[in-house]
């Protein structure tokens, strides 16, 4: 950066020590010989439009927000991205040069490159996806399929009204699917994603069975710890093509730091390796 002045942003959340967010910035900073940091930004809910208001004044390139913040953040930006209004959550926040604030969310964009990472002729016109969950990452991830022209997203949550409401706010091509029905709505789809949190390190198993889903379809999962959840293990051994969600969270932190430092990084093996190592 020409001006060389040193660059802060960080991560927001409650609690907050768990995030790779860190890892993953502060290597790009070093990577392009940046002067800047990123930090973990611990915010309790009261007092989170404080912290956001003062991002500016601390000298703040933006930050991250997550859980628990994501929507509740998005009321305080004085505009948003398309995607971070379709998603209706936000996990970016760019401050302007005159102060005003962006909301963002590259979560839907993040996913999608993941897929595109694990298989470069995927194509989201090649067929059905069957979401399971019907949460904030349900969400972002529902819209990047719309947008990559996904024919029919069906959504299969335990509770059928959060599921429902996903479908209504997103029109005719996302068809809920009861939960106990979440087997055979496989049957011709090219694309199954978890998003629940059943599989992660401390959760029991996802219970779902692949009989139906078709060879060539692949096979993902939000969850990043562990890397090889239960159903990607199940869905490996099936030969199908799998995904976890390590893609997702490195992808979307891409335009996020470009947006902040002014320089584009990549999400290479090294980086893999080293938030790998925070687990």
């Amino acid at each position: 950066m020409s001006d060389k002045r040193f660059v802060l942003a960080g991560v927001m959340g409650w609690p907050v020590a768990h995030t790779r967010s860190p890892a993953i910035h502060n290597h790009w900073i070093a990577k392009h010989e940046l002067k800047g940091a990123y930090v973990q930004l611990p915010v309790q809910p009261e007092k989170l439009e404080a912290a956001i208001r003062g991002l500016s004044a601390l000298g703040f390139a933006g930050c991250n927000v997550t859980v628990p913040h994501k929507v509740n953040a998005m009321k305080l930006m004085d505009e948003l991205t398309p995607a971070a209004r379709h998603i209706a959550a936000i996990n970016t926040i760019v401050v302007r040069p005159d102060g005003s604030l962006l909301g963002a969310n590259n979560d839907g964009n993040g996913y999608i490159q993941s897929l595109r990472d694990a298989n470069p002729a995927w194509r989201g016109d090649a067929g059905a996806a069957l979401v399971l969950g019907a949460g904030g990452a349900a969400r972002a991830i529902v819209v990047g399929l719309l947008e990559q022209g996904v024919p029919e997203v069906r959504i299969a949550n335990r509770t059928q009204e959060r599921a429902q409401a996903l479908a209504d706010a997103f029109g005719p091509r996302v068809k809920v699917v009861s939960w106990a029905e979440r087997n055979e709505a496989m049957a011709d789809v090219k694309l199954l994603v978890n998003t629940t949190t059943q599989g992660m390190h401390g959760q029991p198993a996802l219970d779902v069975q692949l009989d139906a889903l078709p060879a060539n379809a692949m096979v993902s999962d939000a969850i990043y710890i562990p890397l090889e959840t239960p159903l990607l293990e199940q869905a490996r051994q099936r030969g199908h093509v799998t995904v976890n969600g390590l893609g997702m969270l490195l992808n979307q932190a891409v335009p996020a730091f470009e947006a902040w430092f002014g320089v584009r990084p990549e999400v290479t093996a090294e980086l893999r390796a080293i938030v790998q190592a925070t687990f």
